[in-house]
């Protein structure tokens, strides 16, 4: 019997595609790489990568190893390796992972916890926020 890996195919190709239009309720869990690109609902568990295409509008709690977000994500997500929220991105939740980018122009309301092995908590939270202006006023 051959041991799957839990790592996505190396030529970058989908084990899944919930394609525009489609719309699915329910738990999802799988291995590889997914991509979302139409309109889920329920709970999505993986170790691997998850792809939320431009126009999808995804509304459930995300445990994953990395996930790369175009569309709307209405949940928390929390990934064990890394979170990137790309343009014209809509993320209404708390994210939780080790390394988190996010490009100028995407919709981000919620808290974002990173922490990794060996290093100090960092939490960036909405209501802890400081205007450049606030800021240079505490220093004062």
């Amino acid at each position: 019997m051959q041991e799957r890996t839990k790592q996505a195919p190396a030529d970058g190709s989908l084990n899944a595609l919930l394609g525009r239009g489609s719309q699915f309720d329910g738990k999802l869990t799988f291995e590889g790489t997914v991509r979302i690109d139409g309109t889920f609902t329920g709970e999505i568990s993986t170790n691997d990568m998850l792809i939320i295409g431009e126009g999808a509008k995804v509304t459930a709690d995300i445990t994953c190893g990395s996930i790369v977000v175009n569309g709307e994500v209405n949940g928390n997500i929390k990934a064990t390796e890394m979170v990137e929220l790309h343009k014209p991105a809509r993320v209404k939740g708390d994210v939780s992972t080790p390394s988190f980018m996010v490009e100028k122009g995407v919709m981000f309301d919620g808290a974002a916890k990173m922490e990794s092995a060996g290093s100090n908590l960092v939490t960036l939270n909405r209501r802890d926020r400081e205007t450049p202006a606030a800021a240079s006023e505490a220093k004062s």
